[in-house]
Parts: C-alpha cells; structure tokens; sequence
C-alpha cells in the first residue's frame, strides 16, 4: 500500500493559492487538504466555503476539508455545497458528533473524526462505523510548522486494531516528516497530512516521495 499525502494549503503562497493547488496535483498530492480555523476552538483564523469555492475549479483532487472550528455543525452544509470531499470534524468540539457525521455522509460526503493529542481513541468506539476517515494529530492544532508529538504513533497503531478491516483512512496531521513517516506507516497511517514538509522547497514531487519512502 502507498501512503496518500494530502498537502495542507495552510503552508502555500496564499497570495498564489489556485497556482499552488495546481503545482501540488501536477507534483503528486493524492488530496488538496484544508485547514479551516475559527479563532475560537484554535488560536488562529483561515479558510471560509467562498476560497473552497474559488479553489475547486483548479484540480480534480479530492479537498480533504478539516474544521477546526466549533461549534461545526451549522457549517457542514456550507463546507459540502462549496466542494469538500471529506469533511473532518473535532471530537472535542461538537457535543453531538454522530449527528454530525450522520448530516456529512447525507450530503454525499466522505465524513471524519478528528482527535487532539491528549484525547484518547476511546471517543470513536460508538462512531467508528459512520467514518470514512480518522484524523489524528500529532501536533496541538493552529498553527503549521509545530514539531511532531511522539505519543502519537503509539496511539495511530492502538487506532489501527480498533479500526478492523473498516474501509477507514487513518490521517496524520502535524510535524509529519520524511524520517518520521515510516514509523507510521508501520504503525497503520494510511495517509499524511504535510504542510511545511512539501512547502519547504520547491520540488513539491520531490518533497512527496520523500514522504511516501521513495
């Protein structure tokens, strides 16, 4: 199996957004992902429906959508008529989260749970068959660039047993390097989520094998 990179677009050129959406499809990037930020349940404030919107036209890729916002709920329906694929939603910060993933999927989008690191997987036991995706971040989210958390990979492989032969992605979101990939990969990761580890230089496909162990 080959590990998907969904390049986060928190780390492009924002001046150059569509540009960039295009350069990380032409480089190799299995799913645009997008960070969407409140200012609220994160310290930070990005990406509405209306950029989704402009940005869709640019690439066929599948628009990995992470809301880190709350509550998320109301906004689902925005995220999935703008063109989100997957629409990933916090543990944390919904108090109803089978009805949102329930909403998600009656949209005809593929629907995910997000963890922070100190939340345990405990959370996804009641929900794991309304997932398409699991997300687990290996960073506190907000902010790109952060080091990777080493508690994490213990915590994908515990993930991977409960997941079963569930048709589930399991993602990992932050401080995902070249030479952390690989342990995992190991562990059951079967996508990334790489910001300033595509971003950093300008050989985008480079940056992705690397990534992928190539």
């Amino acid at each position: 199996m080959t590990v998907k990179i969904a390049p986060s677009i928190l780390s492009a050129d924002f001046a150059r957004l569509g540009e960039e959406v295009r350069a990380i499809d032409q480089a190799g990037g299995d799913w645009i992902h997008i960070d969407v930020m409140d200012g609220h349940f994160v310290p930070n404030l990005t990406i509405g429906p209306a950029v989704i919107k402009a940005l869709r036209p640019h690439t066929a890729r599948p628009f990995d959508v992470h809301l880190m916002i709350a509550p998320a709920q109301p906004y689902i329906e925005d995220y999935a008529k703008a063109g989100a694929d997957y629409i990933t939603v916090h543990a944390e910060a919904d108090l109803h989260i089978d009805r949102s993933l329930q909403l998600i999927r009656s949209l005809g989008k593929k629907a995910g749970l997000s963890l922070n690191p100190a939340t345990p997987e405990s959370v996804l036991e009641y929900v794991l068959d309304r997932l398409d995706l699991i997300l687990v971040m290996s960073v506190n989210p907000g902010f790109g660039g952060q080091s990777f958390i080493e508690s994490q990979v213990e915590k994908v492989a515990r993930i991977r047993k409960l997941i079963g032969d569930r048709p589930i992605e399991l993602e990992v979101d932050g401080g995902v390097t070249a030479e952390i990939a690989p342990r995992l990969i190991k562990a059951g990761a079967t996508a990334f989520v790489a910001g300033s580890a595509v971003f950093k230089t300008p050989d985008y496909a480079g940056n992705i094998a690397a990534l992928r162990g190539l």
